[in-house]
């Protein structure tokens, strides 16, 4: 079977575009080629700064002939129904139709519509140029003299030459020579734009790939991170050091070269003095360059510590699996110092082995870095205008002498606004004050340094550094605070006010952190909340999703207790915070429906359901668990029924109308089990309160055995549906095991 060759070459692509343009075309042309018949067997996309490529295996040569037979309407209905039929079945005349014979309805029209099979290329030829012109690029340009005419292509930077090959593997390739825009598709293409800019002639994928090799081209852009990240390993090792690894930054610059070259660079050790954090950001956004440390040093993760709890895979919720709230993160790793070498990574192989191109980037860093010292030292200094700040300093307590003091009061009196329908940063701050006092007495922080955690922890917003770096906002605060001598607990909870920022973020560990995080979250839920601003579908403009799941995340995985419902004085925005909770559970391998038999509308201690959920996990899996599930289910079932019917249901068991052992066995069974797992219960014990609940399975068995429920005296019917009330009401101060599956 044929194979099919694609490759749209154009000027260079945006790094950050090209991943998914390549998983769109793949998507497009294949979905276009099986909608019209043709099948295939596998197909590849592949990228580069400067093109686009899709190689599809084992595509069939010809789509299949059709034949649709088309009903119409009655020999005898009306002329207007006769040419409509006529226009959709694409016949000229009625005498071009079939008459067939049905023993009900008599005799009607039949169109048989044959659509012979078209050749592939005359279908890629027909595809291709739609696919071109309506390719779902984020940004796009004309060029040319071409783009002053209405409806000329667009692209997302100037397309340069068009591959379209086609044939089997043993047989010469033809070419589909499909245009667009006066472009014609061929058999040609082009190296590196520096080392191969000559034409090539390729045939098939193996040729082209190899081709483009040996032209400076490494095709598969996994391969070119490969290439980079060990190079770079090497290169650091071999000069003493060690490459700190960013995976988002070797994406981009593997999408930035076509044949990579790694370098080493340097800058003056002076310029370590800045934070670690402030140069790799300098480095990494400017240059597009990596940051190497000293052998054996360590740099926190991008974004923060992972956190046992995030990711897939997680046996939480298997049998013997300690809650949530007991577990720890991993301690977080130590800064370490950077060194003064960096790695940058070229798209020549130059002649004089890089000393130009490294002596042009460390100029550039060089500048850089200044700047960022210049920051640095300067975010540690007065402002110059303390005398208009005194009325701010004097509203949240702050001390015009530390620099850190004098930005939050620069950022109250400048008025700058959080949103305009919930008012400046400053009154946010208020807000969220006066949440932290409240909240503080549940996680046991000391109110005093949570009080001045939050008066501080948007200071650094008004800062040189994080008015360079908007990423470093929280850990700028934390060194500036340090800087100043504020209590640790302070500097750790204006970093960590912020986290978790993802679901493989690290979680506050301070107490004070952990109330400041979950008082500026649930500040940001509650005000977007009122002002009627909440996330719809995929849009979420405010990232309250990661807000939500932020706070679920605190409750759960530091054990704090808070009713969510008196915090926010929202149900709705409760339901969200159950959404998130239901999200984050399945993510750790809680089944559905124990979720849902343990969450109610109105629960708002979601450290409880955790717990309920995981007891609920271990316990439904055993034997006693089994037990108390088919017992309580025959009996709810029967109960719900009878109430669906509306029969009478008395309102509370009679001795006196309990006639028969069984019943009254179960009647004394269920009070016992009942009390013993309110007991359990009290103590937050569920796994001994569903054991407690188990015992029901026998007296339940002999009840159904021996009694019948739907007696002919009312009063005895009632009574006995009365007790099978009474085990749903026991069950369910555990969970509603009607929700439960099997």
């Amino acid at each position: 079977m044929p194979d099919l060759l694609l490759e749209l070459r154009s000027e260079e692509i945006p790094a950050r575009m090209q991943r998914k343009a390549a998983g769109d075309l793949k998507k497009l042309v294949t979905d276009a080629l099986v909608e019209a018949g043709l099948s295939y067997e596998g197909a590849r996309e592949y990228w580069t700064p400067r093109r686009l490529t899709l190689d599809i295996r084992g595509l069939t040569a010809r789509s299949a002939d059709v034949r649709e037979e088309r009903k119409g309407p009655r020999t005898d209905a009306n002329e207007k129904a006769i040419e409509g039929f006529l226009r959709g079945a694409g016949l000229s005349s009625i005498s071009e139709a079939q008459v067939q014979s049905d023993p009900k309805k008599g005799d009607f029209y039949v169109a048989i519509i044959s659509k012979p099979g078209r050749a592939a290329e005359e279908i890629v030829a027909a595809v291709m140029p739609d696919i071109i012109r309506n390719f779902p690029w984020p940004k796009s340009m004309r060029w040319g003299k071409a783009s002053v005419k209405p409806g000329s292509l667009r692209w997302v930077r100037p397309l340069q030459s068009i591959v379209c090959t086609f044939g089997t593997e043993h047989e010469e390739t033809t070419v589909i020579p499909f245009e667009i825009d006066g472009m014609v598709a061929s058999n040609v293409t082009y190296g590196h734009r520096f080392h191969a800019p000559g034409p090539i002639t390729v045939k098939r994928f193996e040729d082209y790939a190899s081709s483009l090799e040996k032209a400076y081209v490494v095709l598969d852009a996994d391969r070119r991170k490969d290439i980079i990240l060990h190079d770079a390993r090497d290169v650091a090792f071999a000069n003493g050091l060690e490459l700190v690894e960013d995976e988002g930054l070797l994406e981009e610059v593997s999408g930035l070269v076509e044949w990579p070259q790694v370098l080493m660079g340097s800058f003056e050790a002076d310029y370590l003095s800045i934070p670690s954090e402030i140069i790799r950001l300098t480095i990494k956004t400017n240059q597009k360059c990596f940051v190497t440390r000293p052998q054996g040093s360590h740099l926190p993760l991008e974004g923060g510590g992972r956190s046992e709890a995030a990711g897939g895979g997680d046996p939480l919720f298997q049998q013997d699996h300690p809650t949530p709230a007991l577990r720890a993160d991993p301690p977080p790793q130590g800064e370490g110092a950077l060194s003064n070498r960096f790695i940058l990574v070229a798209n020549i192989q130059a002649t004089d082995g890089g000393k130009e191109i490294i002596h042009g980037n460390g100029k550039v860093v060089r500048a850089r870095l200044s700047d960022a010292l210049h920051f640095w030292k300067r975010d540690q200094g007065d402002l110059p205008d303390l005398e208009t700040l005194e009325a701010s300093a004097e509203k949240f307590g702050l001390d015009l002498k530390k620099p850190l003091d004098q930005r939050m009061a620069k950022l109250d009196a400048l008025n700058v606004t959080f949103h305009a329908k919930l008012g400046s940063q400053g009154e946010r701050v208020v807000r969220i004050r006066a949440l932290a006092a409240d909240l503080a007495k549940i996680t046991g922080a000391d109110a005093a340094l949570v009080d001045r955690a939050v008066v501080l922890a948007k200071a650094d917003l008004r800062t040189e550094a994080v008015g360079e770096f908007p990423e470093l906002q929280g850990v700028m605060g934390r060194k500036y605070a340090s800087l100043q001598g504020e209590n640790a607990s302070v500097a750790t909870a204006i970093e960590d006010h912020y986290k978790p920022q993802g679901p493989s973020d690290r979680v506050p560990e301070d107490k004070v952190a952990i109330t400041v995080a979950l008082a500026d979250k649930l500040d940001t839920l509650v005000g977007f909340w009122a002002i009627d601003e909440k996330p719809t579908g995929s849009k979420d403009p405010y990232a309250l999703r990661r807000a939500a799941l932020g706070v679920v995340r605190i409750l759960l995985e530091r054990g704090v207790r808070l009713p969510l419902l008196a915090a926010t004085k929202d149900a709705d925005l409760l339901a969200f915070f159950h959404d998130r909770l239901k999200v984050y559970l399945r993510d750790l391998g809680a089944r559905h429906d124990l979720i849902d038999a343990v969450l109610t509308p109105e629960t708002d201690d979601l450290l409880m359901v955790a717990r309920r959920v995981e007891a609920l996990t271990a316990f439904i899996t055993s034997e006693d668990g089994k037990n108390l599930l088919a017992g309580t289910k025959r009996a709810t079932q029967l109960l719900a029924a009878e109430e669906k019917k509306g029969t009478v249901v008395a309102d509370g068991v009679s001795d006196a109308l309990l006639k028969l052992d069984a019943e009254k066995d179960l009647f004394a069974a269920v009070k016992a089990a009942s009390a013993e797992a309110s007991d359990a219960i009290a103590k937050e014990d569920f796994r001994s309160a569903m054991a407690a609940l188990s015992k029901l399975r026998a007296p339940v068995d002999r009840f159904f055995e021996d009694v019948l429920v739907n007696d002919e005296d009312a009063a005895i019917r009632a009574n006995r549906l009365a007790l099978l009330r009474l085990i749903r009401e026991a069950t369910g101060t555990v969970a509603d095991f009607s929700k439960i599956a099997g």
